[in-house]
């Protein structure tokens, strides 16, 4: 049975570096998993060059990884969670109490949503 609320990892809490970010979200990665969450929303922030910060981009990369060892479902950017995209929609119908969540259909760059199995 999963827990169908939505956790929160915050990696910018702090403002760490990107090496301590990433071990954050590992070690939050693995905790959530265990505790069977269905669904989480990262907070990694945009970056303050208005070009995509390195712990946002670190992120998605180490999400990547997750997604291809089958540790994670899926994962769908803070830009396209909502219904007018491809991959806001495939994360609905995966998980339909993500709707819910404040940052649907916002195109928030600071945040990243993932879907365990």
């Amino acid at each position: 049975m999963y827990n169908s609320s939505m956790h929160i990892i915050n990696l910018e809490s702090g403002m760490p570096d990107t090496a301590t970010a990433l071990s954050r979200l590992n070690n939050r990665i693995y905790a959530e998993r265990a505790t069977r969450v269905r669904v989480v929303k990262i907070i990694h922030g945009y970056g303050s060059s208005g070009k995509g910060g390195a712990i946002r981009t670190s992120c998605r990369m180490k999400l990547r990884d997750y997604k291809r060892m089958g540790i994670i479902k899926g994962f769908c950017p803070g830009e396209n969670f909502g219904p007018f995209s491809s991959e806001g929609r495939d994360m609905a119908s995966g998980c339909p109490e993500v709707r819910s969540d404040s940052d649907w259909g916002r195109q928030n760059d600071g945040v990243t949503i993932v879907l365990f199995r």
